[in-house]
């Protein structure tokens, strides 16, 4: 009996010896990080600079494998069956974290049992934009004119489900005002239409929509952030003109799958933080319309849990469903 027992230690032991030195020595081999986006994007762009300086500071490669489609499900369901080792990670966004579950009923991963949360990297404010020629300056005068003029006037989105189109539905249900929505495949083509006149109004991602409002092709009426951005001391929030509390903020974040030891998942919390940290990474970031963000693990694991149920009202109240 002694000898059997011994026997099935030993083999436990075995078992999770691999498990214990992947904590100890972490990382030593390269981590994948897969984006849901193709090349070139927004998402694509902090996760290939936040990866280079994670390459630096550990001492392996970091590979950013983008995985494009299905709303950002084709990259979050490979790392939700991919080994929970650290090595395989996902750079996604609030879309893939907290609001599909509202907007498919048959998701092929569940962002609250298959992720450790590790940090949420940036915050990314939207703005309210009108095409010029609306006789417009303010988020009061704007609610004045859409009740004027009730399912007159049409709103652009980035498409159905995208946070162009929860933002303005928020908006509506909070305003009582009736907007026609007109979804688009992707924001240049909604901004494109917004610029001609096709369309009067949008809440569309700052990095998309100040370009064009510094060129003076479009008119941006508030911010969609709690505070007034750094970067636009000058531009209103939503908030502040009659709506207190309305915040639209669309997030980055990295996590890996369920199960990661807690020690890895917590080196990597405590590099990106220090990233996020250095003068120059927030530098590129802000250049990009982008707030660097950082914090805890157990921050990240709250914000998913409290915007899916945030956009899961707003998912409800306005019947929008993808499949």
């Amino acid at each position: 009996m002694k000898r059997l027992t011994t026997a099935v230690v030993t083999a436990i032991s075995l078992l999770i010896a691999p498990a214990l030195a992947s904590a100890a020595d972490y990382p030593n081999k390269p981590i994948r990080v897969l984006v849901p986006y193709p090349p070139g994007g927004s998402t694509d762009g902090v996760a290939r600079l936040v990866g280079q300086k994670l390459a630096t500071k550990l001492g392996q490669p970091v590979i950013v494998d983008n995985r494009p489609g299905a709303s950002e499900a084709i990259a979050a369901s490979a790392v939700a069956k991919s080994t929970p080792d650290g090595y395989t990670l996902l750079f996604a966004t609030m879309t893939g974290l907290s609001v599909n579950p509202s907007l498919y009923s048959k998701l092929s991963y569940d962002p609250a049992k298959d992720f450790a949360p590790i940090i949420q990297v940036t915050s990314i404010p939207s703005v309210v934009v009108v095409n010029p020629s609306v006789p417009v300056s303010s988020m009061s005068d704007l609610a004045r004119y859409l009740k004027s003029r009730p399912s007159s006037e049409g709103y652009a989105s980035a498409g159905n489900g995208t946070p162009s189109h929860l933002g303005m539905e928020l908006y509506k249900k909070a305003t009582n005002t009736n907007i026609v929505h007109v979804p688009y495949k992707g924001g240049a083509p909604a901004l494109q239409d917004l610029m001609a006149g096709q369309v009067q109004i949008m809440m569309a991602l700052a990095p998309e929509a100040m370009p064009l409002v510094k060129g003076g092709k479009l008119k941006a009426l508030a911010i969609t952030t709690s505070k007034r951005a750094a970067a636009y001391p000058d531009l209103p929030t939503v908030s502040e003109n009659g709506l207190p509390g309305f915040e639209m903020i669309f997030w980055q974040a990295l996590v890996a799958p369920a199960g990661t030891p807690k020690d890895i998942t917590s080196k990597l919390n405590k590099a990106i933080n220090e990233i996020l940290a250095d003068p120059e990474i927030k530098r590129r970031l802000v250049e990009m319309d982008l707030e660097p963000a950082g914090g805890s693990q157990e921050a990240l694991e709250t914000l998913m849990r409290t915007q899916a149920g945030k956009w899961k009202k707003v998912v409800l109240d306005a019947s929008i469903k993808l499949d």
